[in-house]
């Protein structure tokens, strides 16, 4: 039976987190990869990694899914609205199979951010909270990717539009944030752990600055309120609500919901967190 296993692992995300652990030496036997699409996990079959599929929508497959698992990773779903119906029944497969430890992917500052995505991460806590499972809560911040994936855009249009108010947000590249799962997959905890992970800050006028540098091309950080980066949005073509969510989210930077100075995610990984300059590089290539 395998020791660990990470719910969607052919995200993003899990497949960088089953990368990570057979990197640093765990044996892929121990390793299980729960999957909502078995044909998309082959790279992973052919290193020696156990499929097993299960989806979050129906909890009829999350028991076979974690049976005989000590450790289960549950990356949080990506359907807002569904997710604490999903996670509860992860919780709950995980509870009933006698899983000795879950850890979860919050968001930075669960507990207190006005952060429109944080009330079903915080309700999960809760219910993780609840269920008696022993527990690991990674709180992390935004990833770098939610701006380098924009760089085509930026260097087309030589502006970084925001609502962040000139406040820093703590970002991490998605390989930071995998490194520091699979290693409290595999660290010994006592009791139930969160941590509050982010990268060293940056605002988006460092942000701009840092395109600039990489690329040759000048690009400048327009900030505005967040009702004037919402009227905006809707001018280049979003939806009402999704440029209204969108500028939320950078509210909350400007709250300064999406920055710390916690050193976790560095002490978990066992380096400093990538440069932004270095992430720029890596999406420009």
């Amino acid at each position: 039976m395998p020791t660990y296993a990470v719910t969607g692992a052919t995200g993003r995300l899990g497949r960088l987190v089953i990368g990570r652990l057979l990197d640093t030496g765990v044996p892929a036997a121990e390793i299980a990869a729960i999957v909502r699409s078995p044909e998309k996990a082959t790279d992973l079959a052919a290193r020696g990694v156990e499929i097993r599929r299960a989806t979050y929508d129906d909890p009829s497959t999350l028991p076979g899914a974690v049976a005989g698992v000590r450790r289960l990773l549950l990356i949080s779903g990506d359907t807002p609205g569904q997710r604490v119906a999903q996670h509860t029944a992860v919780i709950d497969a995980a509870r009933l199979a006698g899983v000795e430890r879950l850890i979860y992917t919050s968001i930075l500052r669960a507990d207190t951010t006005t952060n429109p995505l944080a009330s079903e991460h915080r309700a999960t806590e809760e219910i993780l909270a609840a269920s008696g499972l022993a527990h690991t809560v990674l709180r992390n911040s935004w990833y770098t990717e939610n701006y380098t994936d924009q760089l085509p855009q930026y260097l087309r249009t030589g502006t970084i539009l925001g609502a962040t108010g000139g406040n820093k947000v703590s970002a991490a590249t998605r390989a930071d944030y995998a490194a520091a799962a699979a290693a409290a997959l595999t660290r010994e905890e006592d009791g139930n752990v969160v941590y509050e992970l982010g990268g060293t800050a940056f605002t988006f006028d460092e942000l701009a600055a840092a395109v600039t540098e990489v690329t040759g091309t000048t690009v400048v950080h327009r900030d505005m309120s967040a009702a004037d980066l919402a009227s905006t949005l809707e001018t280049v073509g979003l939806d009402a609500g999704t440029a209204g969510f969108v500028a939320a989210l950078d509210h909350s930077i400007a709250l300064g919901e999406l920055v710390t100075d916690s050193d976790d995610l560095s002490r978990l990984i066992g380096r400093p967190s990538t440069p932004l300059h270095d992430a720029i590089r890596a999406a420009r290539a």
